[in-house]
């Protein structure tokens, strides 16, 4: 479970990397359950720049062998982005009262891509198109093959950022409003680097990170379409880092996921 990621610094490279503009809200760094961070939706209700068509957007290669994999399918849209601040763990719309959503969205900062249109806590926000980029620059996994937890950085071998996919809600009651997103992840049972993690004898997980040039058609496919952006990134475009950084303490919700 990635409950922890780093977000994009220096600020200037939000417009360059992914054609927003730089947060004016102070973010932390360090993004953890129930941190205010920054995520990229399609602007609501705003019309397409360019007439929709298909054309093959080339997924960045094969999680395992590193070569390119089939195109996908996709709209030739240009989507209006922005940059919205929000929660980091999903709080769906049915919640009831703002208790209830700070319990429940510890346990919602991932969703499995499996299952995201069926599940109760994201199956309104996937049909709605709620769809949004997360950009990160590394998340951080426990190491447990030794025994003992050791936290690892997982970043981009040249550094660069990484958009993940991820699925952003709005929830409102009694004049309380909550902002939320919530990062998509899929099976690494079989991915070169990411199956190293998690406990033994469990399924391994990780985080759905978007090929750079498919953003606009992550944002503003249709529901069916979207599912085909759910592909392994590659496991030699990794490096994985340990860190002796001490960890701030962690919800129960969380560590029991």
């Amino acid at each position: 479970m990635s409950s922890h990621y780093e977000s994009l610094f220096p600020l200037d490279l939000y417009p360059e990397a992914f054609g927003v503009q730089a947060p004016t809200a102070e973010v932390g760094r360090d993004v953890w359950p129930r941190k205010p961070a920054v995520f990229i939706r399609q602007v609501p209700g705003a019309d397409l720049l360019a007439p929709a068509s298909e054309q093959a957007i080339e997924p960045a290669a094969d999680a395992t062998s590193g070569e390119p994999a089939a195109p996908v399918q996709v709209p030739a849209k240009t989507v209006q982005r922005e940059l919205v601040v929000g929660q980091f763990g999903l709080v769906p719309r049915w919640v009831k009262s703002a208790s209830d959503a700070k319990l429940r969205s510890t346990k919602l900062v991932n969703t499995r891509s499996e299952t995201v249109s069926t599940s109760n806590t994201s199956r309104e926000a996937w049909l709605a198109g709620q769809r949004c980029i997360v950009p990160i620059t590394a998340f951080f996994e426990d190491d447990l093959r030794s025994g003992k937890a050791v936290p690892t950085r997982i970043a981009r071998v040249d550094g660069k950022a990484m958009g993940v996919a991820g699925l952003w809600e709005q929830w409102e009651k009694d004049g309380e409003t909550i902002t939320s997103f919530t990062l998509l992840t899929l099976n690494a049972n079989s991915h070169a680097l990411m199956r190293r993690y998690g406990h033994a004898g469990t399924e391994k997980r990780m985080l759905a990170v978007l090929s750079e040039g498919a953003y606009d058609a992550w944002l503003s496919a249709r529901p069916e379409k979207a599912r085909e952006f759910m592909r392994a990134y590659p496991a030699n475009w990794l490096l994985a880092n340990p860190v002796e950084t001490k960890k701030p303490k962690v919800p129960a919700a969380v560590r029991g996921l």
